[in-house]
């Protein structure tokens, strides 16, 4: 009996040394800190589960080079300078579409085949054309004989004048019919040439195929045509581009021409390629104001590095102006509005949670990514960027909690 009180009263002993440990100072103060938060207004407490539930991020005030800075939507276009429509050069049925879109192309590489009489009646037009010349150079040797004979002949005296003047005549109507018999074979080969190009004639070829011959190498953007349509000149068959060329167009607020000039670059990212950041360089920048939406058209050239980038897609753009002194500065999504105060949300770590508070500052400019902080917070406060609304809603039922109007 005397061992089994023994027993028991050890272990009352150990479950007071372990209670006496778990009551040491630092609890008591960390606990009181807690409450002592819980009560203060414009305050919460943040746990680390609650933290990564909000996928905050965090930033410093900073002092630095103050530039203006807008951001605006974009739109990525083929480059109309490296870009080229190919339409049909001669009426008749496609017979032959050796491309599709996405293929990529060399210059001279037929890219339509289009049956057409205008072939058999072009080839017919340079034979014509070459038998005339001949015929004119054979006429154009006799009158320059016959002319030579009547100079010998008159310097003999043995031909009047107006008989050599005559000879004369011959040989300069002779020669001129063979200048124009030379321009008529010149023009025939040409609409020839212009209905099969110049190059090496495809596989299969069908002489009464004109050939569409696409002027530069890139890449097969678009098709407008399938066999056996029937076209007219100019109908639009196919759309070749060098994709390595883009422009990005954007719609600036007319505020925002302080910041762009030809040769700003421009920054934009892409959503279908997160994490990376483009570059262009403006070229172009419209000298008027578009009377309705009060937006500047402007242009900007594409570095299209592997070719990632494809056009039409939308694009967030993001343009620097020139420096404008120092300022104090937090980014712009920092800044929020709380019970009719502007305010940003200050971090504080907590072990792994946040204890976060509502500091009151003035504002001074603003762009579209910074903005500056003209009194209320020290440069180096960390303050809550990305889920900034958030943790201003954790605020706001601290206040709510607490009865604060």
């Amino acid at each position: 009996m005397t061992g089994q009180l023994c027993r028991v009263f050890g272990a009352l002993s150990v479950v007071a040394v372990v209670l006496t440990a778990c009551t040491s100072p630092r609890a008591p103060d960390a606990a009181a800190a807690d409450a002592a938060d819980a009560a203060m207004p414009d305050t919460a407490l943040l746990s680390a589960e609650m933290v990564r539930i909000g996928g905050f991020t965090v930033d410093s005030v900073t002092l630095g080079e103050w530039r203006e800075t807008r951001v605006a939507p974009g739109r990525l276009a083929l480059d109309p300078a490296a870009t080229q429509p190919l339409g049909a050069t001669a009426d008749g049925r496609v017979s032959v579409v050796d491309v599709r879109v996405g293929d990529r192309v060399s210059a001279g590489q037929v890219v339509v085949r289009i049956h057409s009489h205008e072939v058999i009646t072009a080839r017919a037009g340079v034979a014509t054309a070459e038998a005339s010349a001949r015929r004119a150079e054979s006429e154009a040797r006799v009158a320059e004989s016959r002319a030579d004979r009547a100079e010998r002949l008159y310097a003999a005296k043995a031909l009047s004048l107006a008989e050599l003047e005559r000879a004369r005549a011959d040989r300069i109507h002779a020669g001129t019919a063979l200048d124009a018999a030379k321009a008529h074979v010149i023009e025939a080969h040409g609409l020839y040439e212009h209905l099969v190009g110049d190059g090496p004639l495809p596989a299969n070829h069908d002489p009464h195929d004109v050939l569409i011959r696409t002027p530069l190498s890139g890449v097969v953007v678009g098709r407008e045509v399938q066999p056996g349509q029937v076209v007219l000149p100019g109908a639009p068959l196919v759309t070749v581009s060098r994709v390595s060329a883009l422009v990005l167009d954007l719609a600036l607020a007319e505020d925002a021409l302080g910041v762009v000039s030809r040769g700003s670059v421009v920054r934009f990212t892409v959503p279908s390629l997160p994490g990376r950041t483009f570059e262009a360089r403006v070229t172009r920048v419209a000298p008027v104001v578009d009377s309705l939406t009060r937006t500047v058209a402007v242009q900007a050239q594409v570095a299209n590095p592997g070719d990632v980038l494809r056009a039409e897609q939308f694009v967030q753009a993001e343009l620097t102006g020139a420096a404008a002194g120092n300022a104090l500065s937090v980014p712009v999504d920092a800044v929020q509005a709380l019970a009719g105060d502007t305010v940003v949300i200050v971090a504080e770590q907590r072990g792994e949670g946040l204890h976060l508070r509502a500091a009151r500052v003035r504002v001074g400019r603003r762009t579209g990514v910074r903005a500056e902080l003209l009194e209320g917070v020290p440069r180096g406060t960390r303050v809550i960027v990305r889920g900034a609304a958030v943790a201003k809603a954790e605020i706001l039922k601290q206040r709510n909690a607490l009865g604060v109007e």
